[in-house]
């Protein structure tokens, strides 16, 4: 009799297997980083911290982690055309640091302000926060293009190698005894460029010739794309800034609730971690069929994986309502200031975010940008109105993230049924050329 979770391992799409260990050594590093931070800084420095944390993840996140899934649509649909893949990948690392161009000129701008509001005056955090967008950037377009390339050994090692430089370094300044901000923040753009160059070697190896790809096709999504990422984003970090933002800056209660509500999505977020060593394969296998016009085996693949993920959110949740309020202080060192109540907002808020984020990417991988777009801006809007509405600010915080999930799931699953194409007759499924060859039935793109 088969095992279960070879059975489980079987039913994910290609490529996953050698992910996961790599995603697992990254997501530890959230909690192992989190934790070193709290014990090694006072309420003050390790609530700095988390929103520099937040911050990369939520920004940082949202303008490149588009840069990651474009190119891996790119490349897997010029696989699928029998075309290398380097000319994509010159030409978005261009657009990348062009990026990363802008949003160094937008902190240079506006260092200040962002320093005052987000760091209680530590401009160096700024800085900071400069050099991980920089480690984004790089890291971004190694990650996409051996996603797309269907080298996920050597993306699986480089996720691998960034979480266990984060874990490293942390404990080296935490043993050190260097209780600063910076040394903690400067982790976060040494380690992505480090585990950049893990898989250039891979990269370069494709000689496959192939034209160049024209920057309106590189273009055409991906600024759609950038606005959808920072987007969802928002919706799932928003919940601490939402309590920085919205109490007083000064309070020493104001930072203890900011540190604890950061550290109980941490938590709450473990499927997402999950789901990462999902994703790059999903996106380079829902691309791949949609480029081959097979949707068959693209509503395999999105049911499957779609199944999984909320097994996977599910089973994983319940542990954290039950124990979160308990695992927080004993963890991150944080106040105990939640309940189950609150890590039960997270948690579902979770389910809804991680099914909204499977269903933008089927939408990405069938070009419909706009739609995935849609969702994610409707789901934003729903969560300022929760945000901001009457009430306890920390449980405002926590519902915005669920209410905000769960519109956007909502949304895009509606433009998927939409987007794809009804199930052909036999007559259709059997429907062949003039010379006998198949006709794939092409995937709705309008």
């Amino acid at each position: 009799m088969k095992n279960p979770i070879a059975k489980i391992l079987g039913a994910l799409p290609p490529g996953v297997r050698l992910v996961i260990s790599g995603t697992v050594v990254l997501g530890a590093s959230a909690y192992v980083y989190m934790a070193l931070v709290g014990y090694s800084l006072g309420t003050e420095g390790a609530a700095r911290v988390t929103m520099l944390w937040t911050v990369v993840m939520s920004v940082g996140w949202g303008l490149f982690q588009p840069v990651e899934l474009e190119l891996t649509r790119i490349v897997a649909a010029r696989r699928v055309a029998g075309h290398g893949s380097l000319p994509a990948v010159r030409r978005m690392l261009l657009l990348a640091l062009g990026v990363l161009g802008a949003a160094m000129l937008v902190l240079a701008v506006a260092a200040r302000p962002l320093a005052d509001h987000l760091f209680k005056g530590d401009l160096t955090l700024v800085v900071g926060l400069g050099g991980a967008l920089a480690g984004l950037a790089i890291s971004s377009v190694s990650r996409g293009a051996l996603a797309g390339l269907g080298n996920f050994g050597a993306y699986g090692l480089q996720l691998a190698v960034d979480g266990g430089l984060r874990i490293a370094l942390a404990a080296l300044v935490a043993v050190l005894g260097i209780h600063s901000a910076l040394a903690f923040g400067l982790i976060l753009v040494v380690a992505p460029l480090i585990a950049a160059l893990v898989g250039l070697r891979s990269i370069l190896a494709d000689r496959v010739p192939g034209p160049a790809v024209a920057w309106r096709e590189l273009t055409q999504g991906l600024g759609l794309l950038i606005a959808s990422v920072m987007l969802s984003q928002l919706v799932v970090n928003a919940t601490a800034v939402s309590v920085r933002l919205f109490s007083p800056r000064s309070s020493l209660a104001s930072d203890a609730l900011v540190f604890a509500l950061a550290q109980a999505v941490v938590l709450a977020r473990v499927p997402l971690f999950a789901y990462s060593a999902i994703q790059a394969s999903l996106v380079s296998s829902l691309s791949g069929a949609a480029a081959a016009g097979d949707h068959g085996e693209f509503r395999k693949v999105f049911t499957r994986t779609t199944a999984i993920v909320t097994a996977m959110c599910v089973g994983g949740g319940l542990p954290v309502i039950v124990l979160g309020s308990w695992l927080n202080p004993l963890l991150f060192n944080a106040e105990d200031l939640l309940n189950p109540l609150d890590f039960t907002w997270l948690v579902v808020g979770t389910l809804c975010y991680v099914l909204a984020t499977v269903f933008g990417q089927a939408l990405m991988s069938l070009e419909q940008h706009r739609r995935q777009l849609f969702g994610w801006a409707l789901g934003s809007v729903a969560l300022v109105c929760v945000t901001l509405a009457p009430g306890d600010i920390g449980t405002r915080a926590e519902l915005g993230y669920l209410v905000g999930s769960a519109v956007s799931a909502a949304v895009m699953l509606w433009s998927l049924y939409r987007s794809l194409p009804s199930r052909p007759s036999s007559a259709q499924a059997d429907e062949t050329s003039a010379d006998g060859q198949h006709r794939p039935v092409a995937l709705r793109t309008s």
